[in-house]
Order: C-alpha cells, then structure tokens, then sequence
C-alpha cells in the first residue's frame, strides 16, 4: 500500500555514543523521506561524534571509533540534513524520546536552526506499544513476517520501521481503541496528522518529557516538586525556578523551550501591567483636575468722574 501524504514524511534513525540527549552524540543517522507521489529518497551519514565512543554502545551499533576518526563532525553535515527534510514530517521508532530530541540538540550545539514547530510527528513504537506493546524487531517479526538484517544497523532499522508502518496501518484500519478515560475511536489510519495525534497522545512540550500539555492544551512541568502545575503558575509563584532549569544539566532543547515560555510569560505580565493602568488614565482625562480658583478684585468703575461725583469726594474727606 502506499502512504496517504500531502507532504514528505521522513523516517529517521540515529545511532550514537550513548543514550544520554544533553551529553552523548550521534555518530551515524539515516533518513528514508517518503514523498507523496511515492518515490523514496535514502540517506545515511556517518558522523564523527568527536568523543569516544564506549565499547558497550559499539558492540551494540556495531560503529567503532576507528570507523569514523576520519567522517565529518555534524556541524559540517547539519545544513545538509536540514534541506534534506527540508518541509518533510518526522518519523521513526521511538523518535519523540530519542531521536528527535537528540537531532535538536545538536543542531541547537552547532547553531544551525531547524523549525520544528509546524511539522507532524509520528512515532511508530508508540502505535506499537499502544496497541500490541512489543520492540521493534518484535513488531517487524508481527507485523511483516520477517526478520530484520542487520539490526541495529540505522539503514536496516528505518527501513523495517517504515514497513512496519505501513503493516500497521493495513491491519488496525477500523479497529477500535479504548483510551484511559474509556473514549473509543478508530486512530490508526492513512493519515499523517491521525497518527501524528496518536502517537503524542502525552503532548510533549520538549520531547524529554520534562513539560507536557494537559487536557486543557497548557504547559505544565512533569517532574519534580511543581509536576503537574502550568508553567505560567510556577514562574508566578517561583520565579527563580527558571534560572535554576536553566543553569541545571537539562537537554538543550528542553531549555529552549522553557526560555520560550519566559518570555511569553514576561510579555504576558506586561500586558497585563499596561492594561491595569490605561482605566487610571482614561479617567483621569475624563475627569481634569479642577483649575485653582484665584479670586480678583471687583474691577473699578473707570468712567469719567463728573460733578457731582467730585462734591461727594469733598464732602467725604473735609475736615469736621
């Protein structure tokens, strides 16, 4: 069958030095872009992560640091990779938590930016988990009947992830889902923005999971002592919690966000500020200050003096 798309959808894979998203860094990622027409475009880079590698994580990868002391460093292919996907959608095995955040925290390590605000994500292992709730070469044995070659290898992993995909979509179509709060619907379907809506059914805020959305759409932290309370509230009641996040040993794109809402909750409490005082001033010119009053001298008669007025003048002041 073929994907329903009204865009690319780029499945991607990364292996790295470890599992870490502040502190480790990939070392190969390969990206298959599925484009609406149907066509595929694949591409696999290997990257010089510029620490070590350790033994454990290779025997896994199987990419050593022999393999790649001579691969660019990724601020020499981060540009590349961001017009590759260009406008695609994001896909891939248990991207939201791995793989996304760790591809953002190194484009925001290099300085190269890459918007993800538009774009849709799907992740596959959530439709898995969710709905069968097993590991990927699990799922692609369920789902496909057949074994993955060369697992753990990025371009063999995508590959069987975009088949599984696929497979998914072919056998929940019009199966019924039940979730926590008991809501039926029918979420697996051939649609890019339906499976981006299942796949983040927690909402996110910065992939690492330290802020989500609740129900009501609004940030929320989900951890520590102010889990489970909107953002706005904490920084209200605990400013310096944010300089605390800041300076703390969270992934850069967490703190990318965090920085976001400080800002629109600064820009909110101006608003706010200026509002209360525009009904002060609006009185205030409704209402003017009276002018001071200032009292004057009845003017005085300035008419020619006749006669008559100068006799009563004599009488007035001759001596008795």
């Amino acid at each position: 069958m073929k994907l329903n798309l009204k865009r690319p959808l780029a499945f991607f894979d990364l292996e790295a030095t470890g599992i870490n998203v502040a502190s480790d860094r990939i070392v190969e990622i390969s990206i298959l872009k599925a484009m609406p027409n149907g066509d595929e475009e694949v591409k696999t880079l290997k990257i010089n992560p510029t620490i070590p590698i350790p033994l454990e994580t290779s025997l896994i990868h199987g990419i050593y640091d022999e393999d790649i002391k001579d691969a660019p460093k990724f601020k020499e292919v981060a540009q590349d990779i961001v017009e590759f996907l260009a406008d695609a959608d994001l896909a891939g095995y248990n991207s939201n938590k791995f793989d996304i955040p760790m591809l953002m925290e190194e484009f925001l390590r290099v300085g190269v930016n890459f918007e993800i605000d538009d774009r849709k994500f799907v992740d596959v292992q959530n439709i898995f988990h969710q709905m069968e709730q097993r590991t990927l070469k699990a799922a692609y044995k369920f789902y496909c009947g057949k074994d993955i070659i060369n697992a753990h290898s990025a371009e063999a992993d995508i590959k069987a992830t975009y088949e599984v995909l696929l497979a998914q979509i072919q056998k929940y179509e019009g199966k019924n889902f039940e979730d926590k709060k008991g809501n039926v619907s029918q979420p697996v379907v051939n649609d890019v923005e339906g499976l981006h809506n299942f796949t983040n059914l927690n909402k996110p805020v910065d992939f690492a999971g330290r802020m989500v959305f609740n129900d009501d759409d609004v940030a929320c932290f989900n951890f520590g002592k102010h889990k489970g309370k909107p953002v706005f509230d904490v920084f209200e009641q605990e400013p310096s919690y944010y300089a605390w996040m800041m300076n703390g040993d969270f992934p850069l794109y967490t703190k990318n966000r965090l920085e976001k809402y400080w800002k629109a909750f600064k820009e909110q409490k101006n608003e706010v500020k200026q509002q209360a005082q525009k009904p002060k001033e609006v009185v205030k010119a409704a209402n003017p200050k009276p002018q001071q009053q200032t009292h004057t001298k009845k003017e005085e008669d300035t008419s020619p003096a006749d006669g008559d007025m100068l006799q009563m003048l004599a009488n007035k002041f001759k001596k008795i």
